[in-house]
C-alpha cells in the first residue's frame, strides 16, 4: 500500500523518527530515567499508573457519526483497535501508525479479534498517506498533532481532504495550551523526549479555513481540544 516514512527523506524525518521512538519505548515499557522534580509531578504518577492515557484521550466517536460498513483510517492508531468498540460501530478499520511496536501489536491481535473489520496497519508517518483518493468515509487523527509545528498539519490535512469521499470526515484534536494543564503535560512529555508545540488554537482552525475546510463540530477536552472538518 505504501512505503515507511523511513524511505523518505524528507525535512520531517527527524522529527517524525523523535515521536516514533519516544512511543516505542513506551509500548515496550521501557523506563525512563527522569529528575526527581518530574517524578514527582502528580501527572507523571497518573502516566507510570496508565490512568493518564484514558483521562486524555479524545472520543472520536462522539464526533465521528459512524455508519455500518465505512471505511474508517485512525491515523496515530496506537493499540486502538485492541481497546475500542470497533466491532459494535460495524466500520472498517484501517490504521497508520509511526511506532514500530504498536503495529506489529495491532498487526498480530487486529485479525484475531475481528477479521472482517480489520484491514491492516500500515507504517507511516501521517503526511505520506499511501491509498487512493477518496478512499474514506472517515479519518481519524488523534492525539499526536501537538508534537509537530502547523507547518507539518498543512501536508497533512492536504492528504486527509484527498483521501476523504464527499461528505467525508476528518475528526482530529489540538492541545488547548492556554490550560494549566497543557502545560504541565508538555514539561512531561518533553522529558520522555518528544517536543510540544503549544500551537494556539486559533491557528489550527485558520489553517482549516485556509485549505477550505469547515468545522462542523467542536468538542473540548481536558487537554485537548477536538474537531470535526468536512469539505
Amino acid at each position: 500500500m505504501n512505503k515507511a516514512f523511513t524511505s523518505h527523506a524528507d525535512e520531517w524525518t527527524e522529527a517524525i523518527a523523535t515521536v516514533q521512538k519516544r512511543y516505542d519505548r513506551e509500548y515496550r515499557n521501557e523506563a525512563f530515567d527522569l529528575p526527581a522534580e518530574v517524578e514527582s509531578m502528580p501527572l507523571f504518577r497518573e502516566w507510570v499508573s496508565h490512568t493518564l492515557s484514558s483521562k486524555i484521550a479524545s472520543p472520536f466517536w462522539e464526533l465521528a457519526q459512524f455508519q455500518k460498513n465505512q471505511r474508517c483510517l485512525d491515523i496515530g492508531c496506537g493499540v486502538s483497535f485492541l481497546i475500542y468498540p470497533w466491532r459494535d460501530w460495524d466500520v472498517f478499520f484501517y490504521g497508520q501508525e509511526i511506532s514500530f511496536v504498536a503495529k506489529e501489536a495491532l498487526n498480530s491481535r487486529g485479525s484475531q479479534l475481528n477479521s472482517k473489520l480489520f484491514k491492516g496497519v500500515q507504517h507511516g508517518a501521517a503526511h505520506q498517506l499511501g491509498y487512493e483518493n477518496g478512499f474514506f468515509d472517515r479519518i481519524i487523527a488523534t492525539g499526536f498533532s501537538c508534537y509537530y509545528p502547523i507547518e507539518y498539519w498543512k501536508l497533512v490535512l492536504r492528504e486527509v481532504k484527498r483521501l476523504l469521499k464527499p461528505n467525508g470526515m476528518l475528526i482530529f484534536d489540538a492541545i488547548a495550551p492556554d490550560l494549566e494543564f497543557a502545560e504541565n503535560w508538555a514539561i512531561l512529555e518533553t522529558y520522555l523526549g518528544a517536543e510540544v508545540f503549544l500551537t494556539p488554537l486559533s491557528e489550527i482552525t485558520e489553517l482549516v479555513q485556509s485549505m477550505s475546510g469547515k468545522i462542523t463540530a467542536k468538542k473540548d477536552g481536558l487537554l485537548f481540544c477536538m474537531y470535526r472538518v468536512q469539505w
